[in-house]
């Protein structure tokens, strides 16, 4: 159990890396932290072969679009399975409850 309370995202997205666009599957995750006040996401992208090649092994600058929703972030460190750690700050790529009525409907 985390200690923050998360919002999330799992399914498809579109990378842009390098003026490239790169549809990819991600699982996204995110939570504010009270302390500093900015809103944090994280995640995987799964195996992608074009997102290999365009990172290169290497921290990388990326936006994500996932529907609506887009974000400016960074790709980092592949993991054994060559699934790309993709983190950011602020405004997120997926919808995050903005309202105490929002919260309860998704609590209902």
């Amino acid at each position: 159990m985390s200690e923050h309370d998360e919002d999330g995202y799992a399914g498809e997205a579109v990378l842009v890396i390098d003026g490239t666009e790169i549809a990819a599957t991600v699982d996204l995750r995110g939570y504010f932290q009270p302390i500093d006040g900015y809103y944090r996401w994280y995640g995987r992208v799964a195996t992608n072969e074009q997102v290999s090649a365009a990172a290169g092994g290497k921290k990388t600058a990326v936006e994500i679009r996932a529907g609506e929703y887009s974000a400016k972030g960074e790709l980092s460190d592949p993991d054994p399975w060559d699934r790309y750690r993709i983190m950011g700050t602020s405004t997120p790529p997926f919808h995050v409850p903005t309202s105490l009525e929002e919260l309860n409907e998704l609590n209902a």
